[in-house]
């Protein structure tokens, strides 16, 4: 249960506090924006990036992109201190440091991105980077898996954006996300809406552990307890979330829309609360309640009122405080204590009086008791919802009740019991975030007009374009959402009584449950299986079925451009002289010869006998340098095959092999039908030209098949090269592996 801690040593001077020091400078300078965005300024950088197909890496700093910013910087730095601090000592520690700070600038180029090409580049950089994150202890297998896991998982979501963001490019004629929100009409009214929607909405669902994806982000509390605290509770998993948020101006408000986020939200939600009481192990649980928030702002993203919007965007400041404040809180007692698993570990509050306050206040913030900034977002949360939406509101929030009694009174509380002798509060490194998080909660709870004026309202105004529709207050009398509120309490108490006995019945039922992650389980199964039959049909070790696999394929895509084109040649006219039929003569007599002859020196001889005579073709018709390139080309296959050919036992008499005739008459009569249509197709000079007016003042150089080969190919001409070398070096190798097994 216990994070992975390697004996090796490393480095523990200040070097690992710099990317903490960053992260804080980072945190201020966006702060200073604080002001302006509140007022409505929304400043940009914009550099242009592929012109001709008018991207940009286009960067905008809003409401939405702004408190996403504060987070990951200032989230980051107290997570960077954490890290530096838990690891410390640990020869891990600096590339750790150094993956944490690509991740964080990758989740800010992802917030503060205005084009949707620069957004999806980050967006695959955080599933990389996370990818990383996750497995970082990889000696371990369960790491491993749960690192391939949210890799397969979010990479295939990002791939449907991809094709999601390319197609509203296609659409609005550009790639502004900014433009994209403002012509929001445009895409609701248009025909590919439904499969727009589609395509973006699974990119968000898989990145924010959305039902049926929901799994994959308690699998990764493998990753260490400050990256868990970063990835999976402040940043990474609320990447979903924020691009709902962003692209709701544009897609959202339509009864799709409603009839998916919503229900898809609740149910994930409901479902994580259910496996959140179920669980022992404090990370694992709290992983369990942060599907239960993302499902939560999904859902209110989804009901896409005005009030609704304010309250997933409140709820997803509450979040990230008490979240991160909590996993640090547990990676303090897994330190002091020696376990994370609560019925190992209680009493604690008077060894451990830091560890218990920090954790009694952000508990206090994710049960949303006063006076905390949770109390603020739950009131808001009821005033934004109606009917089944809050019902499944109050449910979830009443298991969040018995959750954050768990993590802050069953370690803490009772006869005192530990894996380790002397529990004690951990150093200054591991206290003092969680601390200022837990602290903020409390601030921002008494407060809550700073925060609604500096944020909330800027990020509501981001996602609706309009004000923010209620103010936060602490206390706005009683009325229906404060007595909902005390039916959450009420009924998260009721839970939290009896959660020893529903945690049996849960486990003892758990067997004849379905596997919510079945389906990945069985895809990943179906893939390794096709592999192997298709490899075991393929890679037989036999090189005449790898040539006749190859050909064959390669005959059956020249035959199907020539079918579906509609490209077969027209007769041409032409006179055909005597030297014509003599170049005709000399290469059907080599083919002949290849094909009766029984020794292979001969065949190879023969076949470059072909080469020559193709080569005269293109010298009559004027291609020197290409006929120049095919004659050498011929000469040294000739010689490096002899070469080789004269290591090999003698050859047998020929036989006649219909498969392989039928194989080469098809791809020789479709590579001569594909080669007759493009000369009988009209020429359009166009690219001729081109190659004519650029090649001396922009390549310098006047011949211009070598220029087109060495500069406006030039990695076409460097790949190419780079396939013969390693042909040749697998060649030596074959050879050599031949006379050691002769031997």
């Amino acid at each position: 249960m216990a994070d992975n801690h390697p004996s090796a040593t490393g480095d523990a001077g200040p070097w690992r506090l710099i990317p903490a020091i960053l992260a804080a400078l980072g945190t201020l300078w966006f702060a200073r924006f604080l002001g302006p965005v509140a007022h409505g300024e929304t400043p940009e950088l914009v550099v242009p990036w592929v012109p001709s197909l008018g991207i940009e890496a286009a960067f905008r700093l809003d409401g939405l992109a702004l408190a996403f910013a504060l987070l990951i910087c200032g989230i980051g730095a107290i997570c960077f201190l954490y890290a530096a601090t838990y690891f410390r000592g640990d020869a891990r520690l600096g590339s750790l440091l150094v993956i944490l700070v690509a991740f964080a600038i990758s989740m800010l180029g992802l917030v503060t991105a205005d084009d949707a090409v620069t957004l999806f580049v980050f967006w695959e950089a955080t599933t990389i980077t996370s990818w990383l994150l996750v497995g970082f202890d990889h000696e371990r297998p369960a790491a491993r898996a749960a690192a391939l896991q949210a890799l397969l998982i979010t990479g295939a979501g990002g791939l449907a954006l991809l094709a999601g963001l390319l197609l509203m490019g296609g659409v609005a004629g550009g790639y502004r996300l900014s433009a994209m929100n403002a012509a929001g009409d445009l895409f609701r009214d248009h025909a590919l809406y439904p499969a727009i929607f589609a395509l973006v909405i699974l990119g968000c669902f898989t990145k924010s552990a959305q039902f049926p994806f929901q799994f994959w982000l308690p699998g990764a509390m493998a990753a260490p307890t400050p990256v868990s605290a970063y990835l999976h509770s402040a940043t990474m998993v609320k990447a979903g979330v924020y691009l709902m948020a962003r692209l709701s101006p544009s897609l959202g408000g339509t009864e799709l829309w409603i009839s998916v986020l919503t229900p898809v939200g609740g149910f994930t939600m409901l479902l994580a609360s259910i496996w959140a009481v179920r669980q022992t192990d404090m990370k694992l649980l709290l992983a369990y309640t942060t599907v239960m928030a993302l499902g939560l702002m999904t859902m209110l993203l989804g009901t896409s009122t005005p009030v609704a919007v304010a309250a997933a965007m409140t709820f997803l400041l509450v979040h990230a405080f008490y979240k991160a404040a909590l996993f640090l809180a547990v990676g303090m007692i897994e330190k002091g204590a020696g376990s994370r698993d609560y019925p190992a570990v209680g009493g604690l509050a008077g060894a451990m009086p830091l560890t218990a306050a920090v954790a009694g206040l952000a508990a206090l913030s994710m049960a949303g008791f006063p006076p905390m900034f949770g109390f603020v977002g739950k009131e808001v949360i009821y005033q934004g919802t109606t009917g089944a939406v809050t019902v499944a509101a109050l449910l979830a929030n009443a298991a969040m009740v018995a959750c954050a009694a768990v993590v802050t009174l069953r370690p803490f509380l009772g006869r005192r019991t530990s894996p380790r002798a002397q529990p004690a509060d951990p150093g200054w490194g591991l206290w003092l975030g969680p601390s200022a998080l837990a602290a903020l909660g409390l601030a921002f709870g008494l407060f809550p007009g700073v925060i609604g004026h500096a944020l909330v309202a800027p990020m509501t105004r981001a996602v609706t374009g309009g004000p923010m529709p209620v103010e936060l207050e602490l206390w706005h009398g009683i009325n229906a959402a404060f007595l909902l509120s005390l039916a959450t309490f009420a009924l998260g108490g009721l839970l939290y009584a009896n959660l020893d006995r529903l945690r049996d019945a849960l486990a003892a039922a758990e067997p004849r449950l379905p596997r919510t992650e079945g389906w990945y389980d069985a895809a990943l199964a179906g893939c390794l299986a096709f592999a192997t039959s298709l490899t075991g049909a393929v890679q037989n070790g036999r090189m005449t079925s790898y040539l006749r696999t190859t050909f064959l394929l390669f005959a059956a895509l020249i035959w199907g451009a020539l079918v579906i084109g509609g490209a077969m040649p027209r007769p041409m006219a032409g006179a055909t002289s005597l030297v014509d039929w003599a170049v005709l003569a000399l290469i059907c007599a080599s083919i002949v010869a290849v094909l009766r002859t029984s020794s292979r020196l001969t065949a190879i001889c023969a076949l470059g006998g072909v080469g020559a005579g193709i080569a005269i073709i293109f010298v009559l018709y004027g291609a020197i340098d290409v006929a120049m390139t095919q004659l050498f080309v011929e000469v040294l296959v000739v010689v490096f095959l002899a070469i080789a050919m004269a290591r090999l036992p003698r050859m047998g008499p020929p036989r006649f092999h219909a498969g392989n005739a039928a194989v080469a008459i098809l791809l020789g009569l479709g590579v001569t039908l594909s080669a007759l249509a493009v000369l009988s197709t009209p020429l359009d000079p166009f690219m001729s030209r081109f190659f004519e007016e650029k090649s001396a003042p922009v390549a310098l150089g006047h011949n211009i098949v070598n220029v087109i080969l060495v500069d406006f190919r030039g990695f076409d001409t460097m790949g190419e090269i780079s396939v013969i070398v390693i042909a040749g070096v697998a060649a030596i190798a074959a050879l050599r592996a031949g006379r050691r097994a002769a031997k």
